[in-house]
């Protein structure tokens, strides 16, 4: 007996131990289970201290896929196995998918998802209890599908042990202990993988609050560094508004502030301002482009929306669309920057309101100033004065061309002016219509400038003068206000004339001729070519009219063939349209004809 415990103190192996025994069976039977019971605990404390290992490693992983990469290993290394692996949840999906893998060779079984219930793994997933088999293939407690079988057979596992990975009953994933050969799995083994599991179910919880906390963090320093910068564009941008900035500045100091492009539009989509860099210039021709890219539809919330490739955000004001930014140039804007666009077109707003305000208060004092010159109320000395308290000139120009506009002109005053630039004087409501002093001494060139516009517009434009400050300026106006009734009632609507436009129609209505001004405007290519060419067209016409315009009577009384004086009158329709031989035109044309004689050297 004193040797069989020298030898179990000495840790001598079994066969030793029998041997000591000797013929006594049942000291023999006891020392073998003392040390088979040695054994147990030495291999519990062996597996023990490798958990504590395990743990130690696991707790210096700062990221989920290096834990599973480490949970795998270690399984695989105190199993024994031929391969390790792990499957996670997926709640969205209802399922589980290979996301670590240690000892697989096969591309398929490590995309390998495993619906719930299904294999071995599936019934793991949805019991959230251990399951093994020796022979995964042949065991038939289990609901195979073809996908994991076909994926398992790929892999040539045989034997699989699964145990769930859970924390605080709510499940995790599956870990996987499995051979490529048949081989039974003891309890001990099974405790042994759950222990794992479980350590490795904690450690991933832990470093996934970890790594969500460390993001949540992150934002909070973003959005800190957001709010900064937010910030800093409010004070821009009021500094731009205290300080009497337009709006170009404002879109300059967006395009700064977020490296972007910038186009502000108005309600109608016609540009006001740009500022950074347009690569390929996608807004070229000066209006934004309609159609695929509704502009004006942009929400008049004030929100930020993406159309195409570009934001754009509605400036409002008084719940009235003034107007939009459009931004280019960047992919996404982050949360910050959406704010600071959307600050920027609230402050656009503001900006155009009071733009808008003070162009009403400039139109209305224009009107007062225009009224008191049309009426003759006011000194032109002290209407000087007046006129300039507009700022828009310093000295009122020394004449004027009178349009009279006549027809609905409301809302029309932009268009109507535009082509005018800075030539305007003034302009303002009066007797019913819309009346424009422009600084100009050309009549018939301002008339073709308006003529486009009264087109779009749908008013008819009567155009006079020029005229100087004073009792002349009255008398012009008035001979405007003839004219464009004249107009109105020949027909001549949507367009700009002239007194000479009318022809013996405008003439009646003029207070005063020059009579060879309208000559020259009737026939003045005629008398050029004449005089260019030596030829005799004046006297053709002459003749053409005298014979009832026919002719071969003008022909008789010009002493040549018919077919010359049909060249010549083929040569003045290309001098003078098509048009020149209507009635109303070939009045005209008679007139201008009676009106050269009596000038000195007439044609």
């Amino acid at each position: 007996m004193e040797e069989l415990l020298r030898l179990l103190a000495d840790d001598a192996p079994g066969s030793e131990l029998a041997r000591a025994a000797g013929s006594n069976q049942a000291a023999r039977d006891l020392a073998l289970r003392i040390r088979a019971g040695m054994d147990a605990s030495k291999k519990r404390e062996t597996e023990l201290s490798a958990l504590v290992d395990v743990a130690r490693e696991l707790a210096s992983a700062r990221d989920p896929g290096g834990v599973l990469d480490t949970i795998v290993h270690r399984a695989r290394t105190l199993i024994g196995t031929d391969v390790a692996y792990l499957t996670l949840y997926d709640a969205a999906q209802g399922d589980t998918y290979m996301r670590a893998t240690d000892g697989s060779v096969s591309a398929a079984f490590q995309q390998l998802r495993v619906p719930l219930g299904a294999g071995l793994g599936g019934l793991v997933a949805e019991t959230h209890k251990p399951y093994w088999t020796a022979d995964y293939p042949g065991d038939q407690r289990f609901r195979h599908t073809s996908r994991i079988d076909d994926a398992v057979g790929e892999e040539g596992l045989v034997a699989i042990l699964g145990t769930p990975l859970t924390v605080d009953g709510a499940f995790v994933g599956v870990l996987f202990a499995s051979n490529r050969t048949r081989r039974p799995f003891s309890r001990e083994e099974v405790s042994l993988l759950g222990s794992l599991a479980a350590l490795a179910a904690v450690t991933l919880v832990q470093v996934r609050a970890t790594a969500e906390t460390a993001a949540a963090l992150k934002q909070l320093s973003v959005a800190h560094a957001g709010v900064e910068h937010a910030a800093a564009a409010h004070d821009r941008f009021a500094e731009i508004v205290l300080s009497g900035g337009d709006v170009d500045a404002i879109a300059a100091a967006l395009a700064e502030l977020l490296a972007v492009w910038v186009v502000l539009v108005d309600a109608t989509g016609n540009e006001l301002a740009r500022a950074g860099k347009l690569d390929g210039d996608p807004l070229a021709g000066g209006q934004l482009k309609r159609g695929p890219m509704p502009w004006a539809e942009s929400p008049a919330s004030g929100r930020l929306t993406r159309t195409g490739d570009c934001w754009v955000v509605a400036a409002t004001a008084k719940g009235e669309r003034l107007g939009a930014l459009v931004i280019g140039g960047v992919d996404e804007l982050s949360g910050a920057d959406q704010r600071i666009v959307e600050r920027a077109a609230v402050v656009t707003a503001l900006v155009l309101l009071f733009r808008r305000q003070a162009a009403e208060q400039s139109q209305r004092a224009q009107a007062d100033i225009l009224a008191d010159t049309l009426s003759g109320a006011t000194d032109p000395r002290a209407l000087a004065d007046r006129f300039r308290l507009l700022g828009k000139q310093k000295e009122l120009p020394k004449q004027v061309i009178v349009a009279v506009c006549r027809g609905d002109h409301s809302g029309v005053l932009a268009r109507l002016t535009a082509p005018l630039e800075e030539r305007l004087a003034l302009v303002g409501p009066y007797a019913g219509d819309l009346v424009l002093l422009i600084a100009d001494s050309d009549a018939v060139k301002v008339a073709q400038e308006l003529n486009e516009a009264a087109r779009r517009t749908g008013v008819t434009i009567a155009v006079t003068g020029p005229a100087a400050w004073g009792s002349d300026v009255i008398t012009v106006h008035r001979e405007a206000a003839r004219l464009v009734a004249t107009m109105l009632r020949l027909g001549r609507t949507r367009q700009a004339a002239t007194p000479d436009d009318l022809g013996l129609a405008g003439l009646v209505g003029a207070a005063q001729v020059d009579v060879a001004t309208h000559v020259n405007h009737v026939l003045g290519k005629v008398i050029e070519y004449d005089q260019q060419r030596g030829t005799d067209l004046i006297g053709t016409l002459r003749a053409y009219f005298a014979a009832g315009q026919s002719p071969t009577r003008a022909a008789e009384a010009l002493h040549v063939h018919p077919n010359t004086v049909q060249q010549r009158l083929d040569r003045v329709t290309v001098l003078l349209a098509q048009s020149w031989q209507a009635p109303d035109q070939a009045l005209n044309v008679q007139v201008a004809l009676h009106l050269l004689a009596t000038l000195p050297n007439p044609t």
